[in-house]
């Protein structure tokens, strides 16, 4: 009789991550929609009993995968914005290092992009465990504005958005809503946001490649367009892409 001790807490790690990885790899060759416990445990080398007790419904496996790939998005922004920072960078160019991060997590992932960017799978309702996740991103671009907008480096805008459009959510994670001219700093970081998913979106799925000579060089500078719109200026040029 073998009696050397055992860990249970390392099946508990590496289960769910055997299976995650049979998954992610599902959704490469048939997308969210064709997932199934039956064919990732088969292909897993698994008994659907043995998948069913980490993940008992298809839409835990999709929620695990979604909270993955936004945590993972989102760690690679701060990251990238971290590293900016502790290099002195100003607020434009840790905006475009953050969102460049994002762009190359984006291209090497485009499974996982596609599934908390494209189109909503069928069937699946995302339950509130994903929410603090994807809020990683949004606050990457929330901290870049907030110290930006401590730091002077923000010009006025021409035009104030009109209040009220807010859940208190939003102005929560940006730390309140700032005194006149920066009001609407908030709804304007929310286009900025918009913009930047949007813009991969279009990249991702070939939507420039047959208009954009150089798609990394249009990222840039539509990042740059878009940081105008809440009175950021981004220099082009900074770093390697």
């Amino acid at each position: 009789m073998d009696a050397s001790p055992t860990n249970p807490s390392d099946d508990d790690v590496a289960l769910p991550a055997a299976v995650k990885a049979t998954a992610r790899q599902h959704l490469v060759k048939r997308g969210a929609s064709g997932l199934s416990l039956d064919v990732v445990a088969r292909d897993s080398g698994l008994s659907v009993t043995a998948v069913e007790a980490v993940f008992p419904h298809r839409d835990d496996l999709l929620t695990a995968l979604v909270v993955d790939a936004y945590d993972a998005s989102g760690s690679a922004m701060e990251r990238a914005d971290r590293a900016a920072a502790d290099a002195g960078a100003p607020a434009g160019v840790r905006l475009l290092a953050a969102t460049r991060a994002l762009r190359q997590w984006s291209f090497a992932n485009p499974a996982e992009f596609t599934l908390i960017y494209g189109s909503p799978v069928p069937g699946y309702h995302a339950p509130q465990d994903t929410v603090p996740p994807a809020s990683r991103t949004p606050a990457v671009l929330a901290g870049i504005l907030r110290s930006a907008l401590e730091s002077g480096e923000l010009t006025p805008p021409r035009r104030t958005l009109p209040g009220g459009l807010l859940r208190p959510e939003a102005l929560d994670l940006f730390g309140g809503a700032p005194e006149a001219p920066f009001s609407d700093i908030v709804e304007r970081g929310i286009v900025l946001w918009s913009s930047l998913i949007g813009l991969l979106v279009f990249q991702v799925f070939s939507r420039t490649h047959d208009s954009v000579l150089d798609e990394a060089a249009h990222f840039d500078a539509a990042i740059a367009v878009a940081a105008e719109t809440v009175g950021l200026d981004v220099p082009l040029g900074e770093g390697d892409r």
